[in-house]
């Protein structure tokens, strides 16, 4: 069988005969990536998923209402750090009039041009929906 590009990572892998449309490598990282997409495209276009979904997390957040105290306490480094980086997102949103969810300022104005931009290390457990991304320069102008 012919060897596909992963669409997560890019690398080449040969599908399984079992399934000839995969376009994921079997690499963990790229499965988690898949999911990822199948489940933000099934909240997206599902509404009976996405009310599911959102009775599951009421539920459990009914079963376990001191998560997030227990979480702060055991972990006074995280949460040490995750207030910095608010307090610098927050005083940078300050900055920016509008107020949207998906928006963000731009730090620098980039010029324009032609960019590669690559996908780098999943280094966040706690998002599943944020890419680090590291932008090269091809050319400007």
């Amino acid at each position: 069988m012919e060897k596909k590009r992963c669409v997560a990572c890019g690398c080449a892998f040969r599908p399984r005969p079992q399934n000839p449309t995969q376009s994921y490598c079997p690499a963990q990282v790229c499965q988690r990536e898949r999911r990822r997409c199948w489940q933000r495209d099934k909240r997206h276009d599902d509404p009976d998923y996405r009310d599911n979904q959102q009775r599951a997390q009421q539920a459990w957040c009914q079963r376990n209402p001191d998560y997030w105290c227990q979480y702060r306490r055991k972990a006074h480094q995280h949460v040490e750090i995750n207030g910095a980086r608010q307090s610098k997102r927050h005083d940078l949103d300050s900055s920016n009039s509008a107020v949207k969810m998906d928006s963000s300022a731009a730090l620098s104005a980039l010029p324009s041009g032609t960019y590669l931009i690559s996908r780098m290390a999943d280094n966040n457990p706690v998002k599943m929906d944020v890419w680090t991304v590291e932008i090269t320069v091809i050319s400007t102008g």
